[in-house]
């Protein structure tokens, strides 16, 4: 018979997303290209005399930032991810940069919508041409960085649950890298803006309508009020552990109450994008051993870290 050591029992909490090394190249990437072109926009803006130019450089200087977050979290999160200090690893380092991320997007967006109320009483003179090309280049950067970004969107959760497919869609919902959403939201609200400006700087050029300029900036604020204030939400329950999953704590239940087996106390939350860990309390007539018990949860892929206990409870139904 094998004798078990103490080692036998140990086991890691490495709760990374399923593309974690992918994300974080793609992100690092994302930033180099960010902060070119926020360095192309400053200079323009200082070269060609353009407070616009020189606004949204700045403003893109923020995004740059953000996207830095972005890079040092899944860096900090792949060389901490063994770290004992954590008790369920660093899984959740990702929903934390998000959700900064997101606040740092909202207070972006109210400076868009500031900046551009000032500019409906305050018309200021904009040179059109320079500026529709930076705004042009930009929107160009602002793509490709989606498209790098995209790529790689949503695709950081584990497969292979027991669940039928047409629950895919709620189970990815459940599973996204927020971290990566963040990012993903930046570069987007970044390739909103240039496509209102180029919009707005056209139009005003052309038949002097200098109102829609910074009336499309009120617009384009408030829609990335909007997927700034989805971000925090959906970060930020991960944050406080509030239960990811209906579905899969209806799983679990299905799977341990069979005859005399009931649970009395059951905690789900998620660890990190695709992983789930679980603190079951049993109470049972008959109560079977805790590997008895887990092996019935062997088959749910998300769900990565489960602990059991047991109790003996006459009449436990």
């Amino acid at each position: 018979m094998h004798s078990h050591t103490l080692d036998d029992w140990r086991h890691d909490h490495v709760f990374l997303g399923a593309a974690h090394d992918r994300n974080e190249r793609r992100t690092w990437l994302v930033v180099g290209l960010t902060a070119t072109m926020m360095v192309a926009e400053i200079a323009g803006g200082t070269l060609f005399g353009s407070m616009a130019l020189l606004a949204d450089g700045w403003h893109m200087s923020t995004h740059a930032g953000a996207l830095a977050i972005a890079a040092f979290a899944y860096r900090f999160a792949r060389r901490h991810a063994r770290d004992p200090r954590f008790a369920f690893g660093t899984g959740k380092l990702g929903d934390l940069a998000g959700f900064a991320s997101a606040v740092l997007l909202a207070l972006i967006a109210l400076l868009i919508g500031y900046e551009s109320l000032v500019r409906v009483f305050q018309p200021v003179a904009i040179h059109y041409a320079e500026a529709t090309v930076i705004a042009a280049v930009g929107l160009a950067v602002n793509l490709l960085s989606a498209w790098i970004l995209g790529a790689g969107h949503d695709h950081g959760h584990a497969h292979g649950h027991d669940h039928d497919h047409d629950d895919d869609h709620d189970h990815h919902h459940h599973d996204h890298d927020h971290n990566l959403r963040a990012a993903f939201f930046h570069v987007m609200a970044d390739a909103l803006t240039s496509v209102l400006a180029i919009v707005g700087l056209l139009m005003a050029w052309g038949y002097g309508w200098t109102w829609l300029d910074p009336a499309i900036g009120i617009v384009g604020a408030l829609v990335i009020a909007h997927w700034s204030w989805g971000l925090i939400r959906a970060a930020g329950a991960v944050l406080l552990d509030a239960a990811p999953d209906a579905e899969l704590g209806a799983a679990i239940r299905a799977r341990l109450e069979r005859g005399d087996d009931r649970i009395a106390d059951l905690h789900v939350w998620r660890v990190g994008p695709g992983h789930h860990a679980a603190i079951v309390s049993l109470v049972s007539d008959s109560p079977l051993s805790v590997d008895d018990y887990k092996m019935r949860l062997a088959d749910l892929a998300r769900l990565s870290h489960v602990t059991v206990e047991v109790h003996r409870c006459n009449h436990s139904h």
